[in-house]
């Protein structure tokens, strides 16, 4: 029986959550919505100490904890049942570490379903918000059309992503995450194993001793010190081996073209051509990514740039090396040995010619294959996933702008005024020829160079396109929307003299060849130009066509131009308060004294068509618009 903790107070309204415990697990926070269930009890999620309240009597103080307990056991599986309707689905497609599973099943609902065909997947993924898949999974463009748009976020329990069609993904705007960090070390450690056991025939003489053979003049290796290693891909697990092939005395060389070549140097390693490395290495560990760029990278006229008697390494992906040509290589003593973790089609037939070859040594993809690292993974994953659901930035995305955590973390106040800041501007457009052009400037003191605004970017065109699409448009597909929609984007950084504390002074949208709804908006030149600030986290309006203000942007917009005379704030004023409206900002800007004036209102309700007409019919008022937030 679950027993509710006697620290909750009854309400006669509908709460929007509800704290709960049980006798075998930890407080938990479900949110609630609003039910017409009338068999569900809801409760204020505030905690109140009542055994220990000044103002309650002990007896009373025990009766309302019976009474408590009494109408929850009642209705406790209708309770749970509310929860879990409104909890997310997740799908978990292959086998994931326990902690990680903790920490999905505390966010939402959690099936495990493993060995799914392609059929079985498309036929159960509309019901779900998440996917979690592992490297078994092929998560294909039916996968996504099968969801139909509710698949919200796939979770790729590992680094590699060449499962999932990430071009889908994008158009169906659904997140892909990674987890890039967990398991590096273990997979160069699997490199560095594979590289010792390799040069020193290990596996062989291990099979040939437990065939009752005992052959250690056959099986003679080679030293690993002053040695060449070519690291082929120099990310987080290249660097990685490549720092404990140095500890073993070798020399580390590198090819990546996306390295800066002072990271490869920290280590002690010199960045070389592809071609360099070839004609140079003694032995190569491979840990570049599956693209179409790199698949069968490793082929017939690549193994014959290299010296005689090389020796491979993969714990990467299968698809780099073209396996016959590895068997054709192996076979001519171009290649001596090769020790491999992946393969082109996992598991390999088991007649394969490469796996079954006397110079080669295989793993079953065993890279990430560490009690701590399937942990490490399954936590990293699981919180990624849930990030995303909760609508939280994620450095491990995929798909969508690539921003270290540290620069998501500065950005975030600003994330939500780049977004308002598009649903400002797309409103104020009058007319049916849409919004074409769209000139972006960020006012900041910091160089140029170091500002990174690809995801304010990608919020300024989510901002303009969602109030106006019938699909939803979130991050992930954005960009991709904008280029079918034929909106472009252009972006200026603009120096400033402000503080270096914060990233940006300001960002302005002006939007070209268009109408407006709110002639102020619009400048001498044509453009309608809105501006804003980030003032105590908070995004806020200053500037709207030439006139300054200074208005919080929450709840809804009134803008009304005016003549600047005495009254005319007043009388709108009390217009709003007539209604009903409550008024939680204004701020008013000038051209010149007794001139016109435009008056920034934001309002916590939205004003009636009435209170729209009567603040009209205000003579001083020259024009007005309502802008929802």
């Amino acid at each position: 029986m679950h027993q509710l903790s006697p620290q909750f107070l009854p309400s006669n309204s509908m709460a929007t959550s509800i704290f709960y415990f049980s006798s075998s697990t930890k407080p938990f926070f479900a949110p609630l919505f609003s039910s017409s269930k009338s068999s569900c009890i809801s409760f204020h999620p505030t905690f109140l100490n009542l055994s220990h309240s000044h103002h309650i009597s002990p007896s009373l103080s025990v009766a309302v904890s019976l009474k408590t307990q009494e109408i929850v056991s009642s209705n406790f599986e209708n309770l749970e049942q509310l929860i879990s309707e409104d909890r997310p689905s997740i799908l978990v497609s292959e086998k994931l570490g326990n902690a990680g599973l903790q920490v999905l099943s505390g966010f939402g609902k959690v099936e495990c379903c493993y060995d799914l065909s392609q059929e079985e997947l498309c036929a159960r993924i509309s019901k779900f918000d998440a996917l979690i898949v592992r490297s078994g999974t092929k998560v294909t463009r039916q996968v996504f059309e099968a969801a139909k748009g509710g698949l919200k976020v796939v979770g790729r329990a590992g680094v590699g992503i060449d499962n999932v069609d990430l071009q889908a993904a994008t158009e169906f705007g659904c997140l892909v995450v990674n987890a890039p960090t967990a398991n590096t070390i273990a997979a160069a450690e699997h490199g560095i194993a594979l590289l010792a056991a390799m040069a020193r025939n290990v596996a062989q003489a291990d099979a040939s001793m437990k065939s009752g053979k005992w052959q250690r003049n056959k099986y003679v290796g080679v030293s690993l010190v002053g040695k060449t290693l070519a690291v082929m891909g120099f990310g987080k697990v290249g660097s990685e081996v490549a720092r404990r092939a140095r500890g073993l005395g070798m020399n580390v060389i590198a090819y990546d073209p996306y390295c800066p070549a002072d990271r490869a140097r920290a280590v002690g390693v010199d960045l070389v051509s592809f071609d360099q490395a070839l004609a140079t290495a003694d032995f190569f560990s491979l840990h570049m990514p599956l693209t179409p760029t790199t698949a069968n990278i490793f082929n017939d006229q690549t193994f014959s740039k290299m010296k005689k008697g090389v020796r491979i390494i993969n714990v990467a992906r299968g698809g780099v090396i073209d396996e016959d040509a590895l068997v054709r290589a192996l076979d001519n003593g171009t290649v001596a040995q090769a020790a491999l973790d992946v393969f082109c089609q996992e598991p390999p037939e088991k007649e394969s010619k490469l796996v079954h070859h006397e110079n080669v040594t295989v793993t079953p993809h065993l890279g990430a294959s560490t009690k701590e690292a399937q942990e490490g993974v399954a936590i990293e994953i699981a919180e990624a996933v849930v990030g995303a659901l909760n609508g939280e930035l994620s450095a491990t995305a995929v798909n969508a702008p690539m921003v270290p955590a540290e620069v998501l973390s500065e950005l975030a106040p600003y994330v939500l005024l780049a977004e308002k800041l598009g649903r400002l501007a797309v409103q104020l457009v009058s007319g049916g020829s849409g919004i074409k052009t769209v000139k972006v400037t960020y006012r900041s003191s910091r160089n140029p160079d170091d500002l990174d605004t690809r995801i304010l970017r990608a919020m300024i065109t989510k901002g303009i396109i969602e109030p106006i699409s019938s699909s939803f448009i979130n991050l992930v597909n954005a960009d991709f929307t904008a280029k079918q929609k034929g909106l472009r984007i252009s972006e200026e950084r603009v120096v400033v003299d402000s503080s270096q504390e914060f990233p940006i002074d300001s960002i302005q949208v002006h939007v070209s060849s268009v109408d407006s709804k709110f002639a102020s908006s619009v400048l001498d030149n044509g453009d309608i130009s809105i501006e804003g600030k980030v003032k105590n986290r908070l995004p806020h309006l200053t500037c709207i066509g030439s006139f300054a203000v200074d208005v919080s942007l929450e709840g809804n917009l009134l803008l009304c131009r005016q003549m600047d005379q005495p009254g005319v704030i007043g009388k709108v004023g009390n217009i709003l308060a007539k209604h009903n409206v409550n008024v939680n900002f204004m701020s008013v800007g000038r051209t010149y004294r007794r001139k016109q004036a435009v008056m920034a209102i934001g309002t916590d309700e939205e004003p009636s068509k009435e209170a729209l007409k009567e603040l009209g019919n205000v003579p001083a008022i020259e024009e007005f618009v309502l802008l929802e937030l």
